[in-house]
């Protein structure tokens, strides 16, 4: 990253005036933990003790049989506590906001397991904590609703706009503007004005450098190919930093093909057609939107790659062609988790469910010499509500028929 915040011609820092001294003391704090061997120390023994780190990484073998290709190997971001790599991220930044001397935390949350992991963090670190979060994003992910306020947070449902993700972000944000002084926004992903998009993939990077060591152990040399999902992109910039310039392994990342690319209904920004370059929420990126500027509808069965932009990090990846990008449908994701639930009994989340999809794809076409990486950036069961009305489950129907009807009593 230069000196501006940029990664190539995208990111930066477009904020109002408002915000710019708590961008600096932000800046500021960031460089001096990353400069501290003493804090990474501190953040991987919090994550080894209070986590599930390192997490594993899980041989397919009956995957790997049932393509006859490369082996197919997982890693288990599922076994992280709060279930996804997100807890990475919240709890390297709340021992950030320890530093700083702040008391209350806020974020945004798709799918909720940010929200989830912010509220766990908050709990922990004992800070005030307020979740944004779509009112689409609230009905399909109750669950996770649920257990935000259990652990103390206040969830505030935004309805404005597309009542997804990018809605949330922007509540967020005004919140930050009137609370600056206490208050630090955690970032979910690493996009947003700098130094989120550094800060967030430096905090992720624990899955990478697990990763390179666990594969060498277990199969002796470097994989042929790592498959991650990209929505904002943290948890493929996690796995993938401790690769880049590997001459022999090849980095694909997989976006929400919803509907399909040509349809209109997807959250493809790298992969597909619909998007353009653009400056909103504090950065310059690829955005869905029309030539007018206005952000385009996203859809995607998974609420967490549901967004309109991705990774300044990523674009400059993209455009210079060092990570590859694909898309993969909803129809596919749901055939894709279905597969590794009966072969494996591992449930991914439907945003992990795209690198599978893709891996799936392309691991025939290598030798069983072979090894691919498929990062799985969470796990399923958080997802119930959604993946049973995916898979248009009968007997679940009737369940919730039958609970609501109890309710009513």
């Amino acid at each position: 990253m230069d000196s501006t915040a940029y990664f190539g011609q995208w990111g930066g820092s477009f904020i109002p005036e408002v915000l710019h001294e708590t961008f600096r003391h932000l800046e500021r704090a960031f460089a001096e933990i990353k400069s501290d061997p003493a804090f990474w120390q501190e953040y991987i023994t919090l994550m080894s003790t209070y986590s599930c780190r390192p997490t594993p990484l899980t041989h397919a073998e009956n995957l790997s049989q049932h393509f006859g290709g490369a082996q197919i190997y997982i890693k288990r971001e599922d076994l992280n506590h709060t279930g996804a790599h997100k807890a990475n991220n919240v709890m390297g930044q709340g021992l950030l906001v320890k530093r700083m001397g702040k008391t209350r935390v806020i974020a945004e949350t798709g799918a909720g397991q940010h929200g989830v992991a912010t509220a766990t963090m908050a709990a922990k670190f004992g800070f005030d904590c307020t979740i944004y979060m779509g009112e689409e994003d609230v009905a399909r992910q109750r669950p996770n609703v649920f257990w935000m306020e259990k652990m103390g947070a206040t969830v505030v449902t935004v309805r404005d706009g597309s009542r997804t993700l990018k809605d949330a972000i922007n509540e967020a944000f005004r919140d930050w503007v009137t609370n600056m002084d206490t208050t630090h926004y955690v970032f979910g992903t690493a996009c947003g004005p700098a130094p989120f998009p550094e800060m967030v993939s430096w905090l992720q990077s624990i899955i990478g450098q697990e990763a390179r060591e666990q594969i060498l152990r277990q199969h002796g040399r470097l994989p042929a190919r790592i498959y991650a999902c990209v929505g904002g992109g943290s948890n493929s910039l996690g796995i993938f930093s401790s690769f880049f310039g590997e001459a022999d392994t090849e980095l694909v990342g997989v976006e929400a093909g919803g509907h399909g690319l040509d349809s209109g209904q997807h959250a493809s920004r790298l992969c597909g057609h619909d998007a353009s370059p653009g400056v909103a929420q504090g950065y310059k990126t690829m955005f869905l939107q029309n030539s007018d500027g206005q952000m385009l509808d996203t859809h995607s069965v998974s609420a967490g790659l549901d967004y309109i932009g991705v990774s300044p990090i990523l674009a400059d990846h993209w455009e210079k062609k060092t990570v590859r990008f694909e898309a993969a449908t909803d129809r596919e994701v749901i055939e894709a988790l279905d597969l590794t639930m009966k072969k494996e009994g591992i449930i991914p989340a439907l945003e992990s469910a795209h690198a599978f999809v893709q891996a799936f794809k392309e691991a025939p076409e290598l030798s069983p010499d072979d090894a691919v990486i498929i990062n799985m950036s969470g796990r399923g069961d958080k997802d119930i509500f959604t993946i049973a009305q995916a898979f248009d489950d009968p007997s679940w129907k009737d369940f919730i028929i039958q609970r609501a009807a109890a309710y009513q009593k």
